[in-house]
């Protein structure tokens, strides 16, 4: 679906909780988030950690698919959003990133969001938020992360990164089900 129908769409909030409810999320969000989630399914299959993301030309267009591959690769920064930006930033201008949306099965860490900073994609919808990540996560030092949401990250980019989240967080909360150790 072509961008200029998202531009002019407005996500509605919940006044209790400021955030998107699911009836309010636009159908288009909704697919890719399906798909960056199934990405997250892919990644705990393989035995990484259940995280995945989809990056979507603001034409429409799916630009790059990816997942969190830290396990496979042995690369802590294999993150599915910092891999989604690493393999597309050499191939696409940031002409198209900045018109381009990027999914994400959970909030995006400190780490991913520089990376979606550096790339210039000024859109992201992502699904569990980190802080409901961390309820799965526990306490274990290895499977913490940086207390520091995304928002406070891009909030400090010179220009504007939209972000929308958390949304759809039942079916983004599945892969983390019984993942992570306690």
């Amino acid at each position: 679906m072509a961008r200029s129908v998202l531009q002019g769409y407005r996500l509605k909030t919940n006044a209790m909780t400021a955030q998107p409810t699911p009836s309010d999320l636009h159908p288009v969000d909704a697919e890719y988030m399906r798909q960056a989630n199934r990405w997250a399914m892919t990644a705990r299959v393989r035995g990484n950690r259940p995280f995945g993301a989809v990056v979507v030309s603001g034409t429409g267009e799916v630009l790059m698919e990816a997942y969190c591959n830290t396990t496979e690769t042995g690369d802590c920064t294999g993150h599915a959003e910092t891999n989604a930006v690493r393999q597309l930033s050499p191939k696409v201008s940031r002409e198209v990133l900045a018109r381009s949306t990027l999914y994400s099965s959970a909030e995006p860490c400190v780490m991913c969001a520089g990376a979606i900073f550096w790339s210039g994609i000024r859109r992201v919808v992502f699904g569990i938020d980190a802080v409901s990540l961390r309820v799965f996560r526990g306490e274990l030092s290895e499977q913490r992360d940086a207390e520091l949401s995304c928002r406070d990250v891009f909030a400090a980019s010179p220009h504007e990164i939209e972000c929308i989240g958390p949304v759809m967080r039942e079916e983004s909360s599945a892969p983390h089900i019984g993942f992570w150790k306690t």
